[in-house]
């Protein structure tokens, strides 16, 4: 039987970022996060420890807004930072237009602080920020190290390229941002029937997670890949080695596997834990009315707060998952508003000659999703 898709708000408590202007910061009854726009005092351990007090009506959502035009972005020019891959770097391979690049995010009823490198390095000296997860994760890393790079021009930093784990380390600081990629979390085992994606396994890159500072976590856009593309031959789902399942099932079951591995190993009053949500494709017109188009020629978001088709029901197994888990995880709910931007694709300037819809621009989308990470970890 598949996966039955119930809708997001009937997972409460859900666990959501927002802003609350005058009031103290304060982890609600039903975590969700509610913090002071006085960034300047707020508290040292980044604002998600205090646990009195209860949502307020008047709470701001990071995560509902809209795109507005802003003429000081972006936060850096991708010829002059050194961590960027060509499937990023739209301007390397052609891109005319560059409108795509001067728009900021609004949430509804408040603002969020502009990002600040060198105050994320002083913030953050000496600690291990980790992206665990695919290329979208990939993406995320590499835009927060041009960002802080962009800050500290002259920081001595140290790149190092490798695969699973890969790293950016800012030496003055003793930062590092750290990349994990494992892009569906749960393992793949070699065994005598071919590559078997285990439901109920997450030992592979486990112990490289441990001992962070920050820890975002992220999957999904692996589970829907088939044929040549798709990174096993079997799945084992308990005592069953099955070729298929439907993969909301699939997925549900793997991030459910992650979630324990959290409650069990992750000392969240000294890691920060985050789940980025649902990066969206824009391979499909209709989503938005266009039905005849992509991301290809888009040079403008989607006006307003809502995208047309409504969000994927991925986001709702996310959902699902985090609500029922006795940690405390922060969910970076990044999905609507980028589903709103059907222009920030590399499309056909990602140096491989085809039509990427579902990776981000740098400059571009990831910035935002960086700079909502630093609100949390700032306030």
């Amino acid at each position: 039987m598949g996966f039955n898709f119930i809708p997001l708000l009937l997972f409460l408590p859900l666990l959501s970022i927002t802003i609350l202007s005058g009031f103290e910061q304060t982890l609600a009854s039903d975590n969700t996060l509610i913090v002071n726009t006085n960034y300047r005092n707020s508290t040292e351990d980044g604002g998600m420890s205090s646990l009195r007090g209860k949502k307020q009506r008047s709470g701001c959502n990071l995560f509902q807004g809209r795109w507005v035009f802003d003429a000081s972005y972006p936060f850096y020019d991708s010829s002059s930072c050194p961590f960027i891959d060509g499937e990023f770097d739209c301007l390397k391979f052609g891109r005319p237009d560059k409108q795509f690049l001067k728009y900021s995010w609004q949430p509804e009823s408040c603002t969020i602080p502009r990002f600040d490198g060198a105050a994320f390095l002083r913030r953050w000296r000496g600690k291990r920020v980790m992206f665990v997860g695919d290329s979208l994760s990939l993406n995320m890393w590499e835009s927060l190290g041009c960002m802080i790079h962009a800050s500290v021009p002259k920081a001595k930093t140290t790149l190092v390229k490798r695969t699973p784990l890969s790293t950016i380390t800012f030496q003055e600081y003793g930062v590092t941002l750290y990349l994990y990629r494992t892009p569906y979390i749960v393992d793949i085992s070699k065994e005598k029937v071919g590559r078997v994606l285990n439901l109920g396994a997450i030992e592979g890159g486990a112990n490289a997670w441990k001992n962070m500072d920050v820890l975002v976590f992220n999957s999904w856009h692996w589970w829907t890949h088939k044929g040549q593309s798709q990174g096993w031959d079997f799945i084992r789902d308990g005592s069953s080695l099955v070729r298929d399942m439907n993969r909301l099932d699939a997925f549900y079951k793997g991030l459910t596997t992650w979630g324990r591995w959290v409650d069990q190993n992750v000392d969240t009053t000294k890691t920060k834990v985050f789940f980025q949500g649902i990066s969206p494709t824009h391979y499909e017109g209709r989503e938005w009315n266009e039905p005849r188009k992509s991301c290809n020629g888009q040079m403008q978001p989607l006006d307003g707060s809502n995208y047309p088709s409504g969000q994927p029901p991925s986001a709702g197994v996310v959902s699902k998952v985090l609500s029922s888990m006795k940690k405390r995880v922060f969910l970076l709910d990044i999905t609507t508003l980028s589903q709103l931007r059907k222009d920030a694709h590399p499309s056909t300037y990602g140096g491989d000659g085809g039509n990427d819809c579902s990776h981000w621009c740098l400059p571009g989308l990831p910035d935002t999703w960086n700079q909502l990470l630093y609100a949390a970890l700032s306030m």
